[in-house]
């Protein structure tokens, strides 16, 4: 599946579970990528609100789901500098909602190994929200611990998606797991 929105990672053996549960929700495929699945919501919203009764029913979903992370802006790249042009676009569209906020990007990449590296594009990314966020005078601030926000990247071959998310958001979905 070319065009999906979701990126699922699951737990050893957790492959005919995972794809049984979701599939419910939306097309699951498999990927080239060891436990890792895409799939194609429609409505974003409704799948995380349907998942996260599925998993306060029965916490032991989270058993074969590692993670599951919907994005809500996806692109495709050839190059490292066409990723990074692309990124900084999406992600400075988010600079006005992390004015004056502690945050932090994470990224999850398969595929493009030895020519794309999650940790300097995350630290690339951070440095562009950050010079933003100055120059507009809303001072922002990279922190681990406790963030306002996190701008998650998601990265299957030459395809990526990235969502933004909110301290509550992490809080309500356990099955996001950015970090």
């Amino acid at each position: 599946m070319h065009d999906w929105n979701v990126v699922i990672s699951v737990h050893e053996r957790g492959f005919i579970s995972a794809c049984e549960l979701l599939g419910e929700l939306g097309p699951v495929s498999r990927t080239e990528f060891r436990n890792v699945l895409v799939m194609k919501v429609e409505d974003i919203s409704s799948m995380m609100e349907t998942l996260r009764e599925w998993i306060l029913k029965n916490p032991g979903i989270l058993s074969f789901l590692a993670r599951v992370v919907p994005v809500t802006h996806t692109f495709t790249f050839q190059l490292p500098e066409e990723f990074e042009a692309k990124a900084k676009e999406i992600v400075l569209g988010w600079a006005p909602r992390l004015a004056g906020k502690r945050f932090h990007v994470r990224m999850h990449r398969r595929g493009f190994k030895g020519k794309l590296s999650s940790v300097d594009e995350e630290r690339f990314l951070d440095k562009i929200l950050l010079e933003a966020l100055e120059k507009a005078g809303t001072p922002g601030h990279i922190t681990f611990e406790d963030p306002d926000a996190i701008i998650a990247i998601e990265t299957i071959g030459q395809r990526a998606g990235l969502s933004f998310w909110t301290r509550e958001d992490l809080q309500k979905y356990p099955f996001l797991r950015l970090d």
